[in-house]
Formats: C-alpha cells, structure tokens, sequence
C-alpha cells in the first residue's frame, strides 16, 4: 500500500480550518510530530481484539462522552465523573446479559466539532465558525475565531493528563466493581446475585479513549511506525471515527483512516447508500479484519426504519465482519425555543428501532454511541427525571451538541440493557 501519514494532502478535504500563519502551522505539527503519544500500540491492538468479539455476538460496544471537549471545562472531576457514569452504563448493559461490555470514552481529543457552515453572521459582522477548541473560541470576536495551531498543543497537553487519569481512575476501579454491579441489578428489578464479590485488583476496568479524525492536522503528526507490527497506527487515541460530513470516498478522511491500523468508526447517515458503504468498507477495510470497522449509525427514530434496512442487508450479503453500532443523538436534533436539543424519547426510539431490524436481518447489535456527560446540564428533555422546555436554560453548558446528563444517559443504558436481554432471549433470523 503507498502511504503516509501525510497522504491526505493531495486529496479534497472539508471540515478543516484555514490557518492565517503557515509558519506557524509548521511549527505546531512540528512539535506535535516530537511529542509524547496518547496511546500505545498495546492497547490499540488490545482494542481491535475486543470488538471482533462484539463483531462476533460475544461483547457490545458502550461508547460515549462529551459533543466536544473544552478547555474551560477540563478538570480532574470531570474526568472522573465521565468515567463512572460510563462504567455505571457498563453495569447496567452486562446486568442485562451481555457478558462483555466494551467501554470507549469519547474523551482525551475529542477537541474538533465540523460545522454545517463555514462562517457565522451576526447582524452584519461575519466570522470563521466554531470549530472545537483545537481550532478557535467560541466567542463571536475576530481574534477568537482566527483559527490558531498552536491550540492543537494545549489539547494534546490537556489529552496526556486526561489519559494518565483515566489510568489512575482505572487501577482503582476494581475496588467499586461489586457495588456497581449489585446496584445495576437493583436498577433493572433483578434479585441480588451472591457470586458477585469483591472485584479482582488484577482485573482492572479497561476505559479506551476515542475521537473524531477531523483535524488531519493535528493526526498525521501523531501517527508513527511500529516495527513489531510494520504498520502506521494513530497514536493519538486507541480508536478513531470519520464523521458523516467527511466520508468522501476520495477525500482527505478516507484517505488518512485507510492507512492506519487502529479500529475505525464510519458514521453511516442517511444520504449513505448501500452501494457507498461497501465501497467505504473496501476502502478501509480490503481484508474484512474482524476487530477492524465499526458502523456506526444515526439516522433518526423518523428515519432509521427507511434507511438502515438496506445498509443491514448489504453488510450482510457481502459477509461483512463490520460491528454495527448505533448513534441515536445525531439524527434526532431539535430546535426548541432558540436552542439546540434532543429528546430522551427519540434517542430510545431509534436504540429500539436498530435492536428489531439487526435482529430482523441476522446481525449482532453490538454497540451504542453517546454524548453525554456526567454534569448535571439542562441540554436534552425528558428521561426519569423530566426536564422540560423551561428547563432547558437553567444548565445549557455546551458550545456544539446537546448531551445527555448523568440520570438521562443511566435511562437510556437500563433501556438498552432491557433490549440487549430480549435480544439475547429471541432467535435471529439467519
């Protein structure tokens, strides 16, 4: 295969920003190219080996966290917070049958936002748009705005303290093991289960670190060689995904994920056909690596019964070794009283909806995609504790997406554990 980390420049590229300094453009990926990584191999290929076991019926996917990550917000407890609220997901999910529940946090880069539109006009002043805090503020001021490289090294300093905390967090977590799991089952109604002990200080929670590969950027220069594998592996995160907007297959995205071995996400929309995903499944994954593709829908609980059939269907056919996933936030975005929002009802709508048609088609429904945060926000309405429309100032924290808080992200999971246990209880069809 001719490729280098670099290969995406010579190809079409959207979503990425326009920097006003080249110089110091070079400068930032320069240094980015001599920084420390903020994975390892190890864990990469640790990763993969996990999700061909999903691929394969035996685990299910749990992904989550922030819309975008910010520099303000960043700290130790909201590392922590995350990270519980992520293995109090986990519990719930296996309580519900699946024996492995993966858990991969959006978190540790997840900086970069693509946007609908270029620029954004207030009155008769037009700036850059907001593009994560990897790229500009998200104040509407010119200095703000002007996209500035050198951001892509505080979100890699930020993204190293986070990785070493979630390590910390991690080695400590077994101690909580038994306490979560015995209260996921007294969530879900389930009798108390006496095999369950105290957990094993060698078998600690294993949280993985995803992001969008956006901002090329900032990837090629954290992409290196690995001579025991002889292949280029994004050291930047253990999995990285290309969004609905930058699935070209002849652009710069594509082009940049075909080249790397960690697993990759593909966020299949509803502008994807069948004909397209294969294709992009050719592309990134010539040799069907179970381990190696996850599809991640998010269509909408108005649309996923139209779309993603076809999808299902050809995957199928071709023999796929793809994980299926569902991301039931994207597709379900409102517009209530000036802001951004989702309802807890759509996102279990479309979640229910991807578990009846992968049964229905014989395919495993191996995983969920979230933005959530373990922060009481005010962003999404209803779930257990209903926020309504009035709610919606009280706590409206993000700069991009609307995110689940805490007790609407533990509804959608005592769900999505409901359906995983009917799922295991009912025949697939072949």
């Amino acid at each position: 295969m001719s490729w280098s980390p670099s290969s995406w420049r010579a190809r079409p590229a959207t979503q990425l920003p326009l920097y006003p300094d080249a110089d110091a453009l070079a400068a930032a990926v320069s240094c980015l190219a001599g920084a420390a990584p903020l994975a390892s191999v190890a864990d990469n290929r640790a990763l993969g080996a996990r999700i061909a076991e999903a691929a394969a019926g035996r685990a299910f996917l749990l992904q989550g966290g922030d819309c975008a990550e910010t520099f303000a917000e960043f700290g130790a407890d909201k590392v922590r917070t995350t990270f519980n609220l992520l293995l109090d997901m986990a519990a719930l999910i296996a309580a519900g049958g699946q024996a492995e529940v993966i858990t991969v946090a959006r978190i540790a880069g997840q900086f970069a936002k693509p946007r609908s539109t270029d620029n954004e006009t207030i009155g008769d002043v037009t700036l850059p748009a907001y593009r994560g805090d990897i790229v500009n503020g998200a104040a509407f001021d010119a200095d703000d705005r002007a996209p500035d490289p050198l951001r892509m090294l505080e979100v890699h300093r930020q993204s190293g303290i986070t990785v070493d905390l979630l390590r910390v967090l991690a080695a400590a977590a077994y101690a909580d093991e038994a306490p979560r799991r015995r209260e996921a089952r007294r969530r879900l109604g389930l009798r108390p289960d006496p095999a369950i002990t105290a957990g094993d200080p060698a078998r600690c929670p294993r949280m993985f670190t995803s992001h969008e590969a956006l901002l090329l950027h900032y990837e090629e220069p954290l992409t290196r060689w690995d001579e025991a594998s002889e292949s280029w592996w994004s050291l930047s995160a253990n999995m990285v995904w290309i969004g609905e907007r930058t699935r070209q297959l002849g652009g710069a995205h594509v082009e940049y994920a075909r080249g790397i071995a960690n697993p990759i996400g593909v966020k299949c929309g509803p502008s994807l056909t069948p004909d397209e995903l294969l294709r992009l499944a050719a592309t990134l994954d010539p040799d069907n690596k179970p381990g190696r593709l996850v599809l991640i829908g998010r269509f909408g609980a108005g649309e996923i019964a139209r779309r993603l059939p076809a999808l299902m269907a050809a995957t199928k056919a071709a023999g796929l070794n793809a994980l299926w996933t569902i991301d039931p936030m994207h597709g379900n975005t409102r517009a209530v009283a000036g802001r951004k929002t989702r309802f807890v009802d759509d996102i279990l709508a479309e979640t229910a909806a991807f578990f009846a048609i992968a049964r229905a088609h014989g395919v495993h429904p191996g995983g969920l995609h979230l933005e959530l945060t373990g922060d009481h926000v005010t962003e999404c309405l209803g779930g257990s504790a209903p926020l309504a429309e009035a709610d919606l100032p009280r706590r409206y924290l993000t700069h991009c997406d609307p995110r689940l808080n805490q007790a609407q992200a533990l509804d959608v999971a005592i769900e999505t554990a409901r359906l995983v246990a009917t799922d295991l209880a009912t025949p697939r069809a072949a």
